[in-house]
């Protein structure tokens, strides 16, 4: 099976990694990146829409259609923000773009990055976690196929465009502490692989923790 899929966040590092892995993969058809910015990816898979205004759809409704599933990888950090702030541009815009391909695409597979530690309750002391288990908690209730990916530690590809430089600092480390937990440091590579076999073979949970995603990336 061959699947079309579109992907947000790929000027950020796991959207890239994300979208490398689909670049590379036989089993992937066709790939719509949504972006405020361009990716800076030229490929015969690749179509791009730079959208301004992730709370205003209105502009891509009819092309988000006939696509099998969406790796929702679009996020931002909490350091520094409010938790309405952070809510607003982690709950809100996710649902608010979910909301829509439920709408055109109903039962698609839709794989959202969260994140290790991400609080299913609601209830926990860390922001982040809360406002992103919500997220997880509500687009179980789209009609949509969800899989939440909470990943740790992710390495990128090495010819990635889009990482920061603290983060290139700490991919040293990688070699050295994955021989130890090998489904703690994942690599994005792994993400990538996991995504496209959890929308062609589906998996028996709908959380994803690290070690259910390492061992999704190498299921045939």
């Amino acid at each position: 099976m061959k699947i079309n899929v579109i992907i947000t966040g790929a000027t950020g590092m796991v959207g890239e990694g994300v979208l490398q892995e689909c670049l590379k993969n036989d089993q992937v058809e066709k790939i719509l990146l949504i972006n405020r910015r361009s990716a800076g990816y030229q490929h015969s898979k690749v179509e791009e829409i730079l959208l301004s205004d992730f709370f205003d759809l209105s502009s891509i409704k009819e092309k988000v259609a006939n696509y099998h599933a969406c790796f929702f990888c679009l996020g931002i950090s909490s350091i520094g923000m409010k938790e309405p702030a952070y809510t607003k541009t982690t709950y809100d815009l996710t649902l608010n773009f979910a909301g829509l391909l439920a709408e055109v695409n109903p039962g698609m597979t839709f794989c959202y990055v969260s994140g290790a530690g991400t609080d299913s309750s609601e209830q926990g002391r860390s922001m982040w976690a809360r406002v992103k288990g919500k997220t997880e908690n509500d687009l179980q209730k789209l009609s949509l196929n969800v899989y939440n990916f909470r990943p740790a530690f992710m390495k990128p590809f090495k010819d990635a465009k889009h990482v920061k430089s603290a983060m290139k600092s700490l991919i040293s480390i990688f070699s050295l502490f994955r021989p130890f937990n090998p489904s703690y440091f994942l690599t994005l590579e792994e993400v990538g692989k996991a995504m496209i076999n959890v929308s062609i073979h589906g998996y028996s949970k709908h959380i994803l923790e690290t070690k259910d995603i390492a061992f999704m990336s190498s299921t045939k």
